[in-house]
């Protein structure tokens, strides 16, 4: 590992962890939560972060499948139409680059399954675990460490 960010720059560590006491305690299904950060994980090629959530929702009871079949969750029937608004809305969220933003399609979607508090949650769960991706990638941070 290049550098421990936690050990490092204690204090933006800390706000970021209090960023997820929040999305933990919030209404977002917390089955929604490890999806959305184990998809954005996949799409950003952050192995440790997959590692950890994929690990997570094994822990938490997760068959198999749904775990593996994250990669593939428009293939793949083991999805409720609430996860796939999710997952669809992660990867708009996550590929910024690539796209002139979040369609009003995927907002849309999301919307008829989300209420607006957990729309609020589910939009800072995306732009956190973005955040977590980059600094895991960027200080090479090892999976299973």
């Amino acid at each position: 590992m290049r550098m421990d960010i936690g050990a490092v720059a204690p204090e933006a560590y800390k706000a970021m962890l209090g960023v997820e006491r929040y999305l933990h305690s919030s209404a977002l299904p917390s089955q929604v939560l490890e999806l959305v950060k184990l998809r954005a994980s996949q799409i950003n090629g952050c192995a440790y972060c997959v590692h950890m959530h994929s690990s997570d929702m094994k822990k938490s009871g997760e068959p198999d499948e749904r775990i593996w079949g994250v990669a593939a969750w428009r293939e793949t029937p083991s999805f409720t139409p609430a996860e796939r608004a999710a997952l669809a809305l992660t990867e708009e969220a996550t590929r910024l680059a690539d796209s002139t933003g979040v369609s009003d399609e995927a907002w849309g979607e999301a919307a008829k399954y989300f209420d607006d508090a957990q729309l609020a949650a589910l939009v800072v769960a995306i732009a956190t675990i973005n955040a977590w991706n980059r600094v895991a990638v960027t200080t090479h941070k090892e999976p299973g460490a």
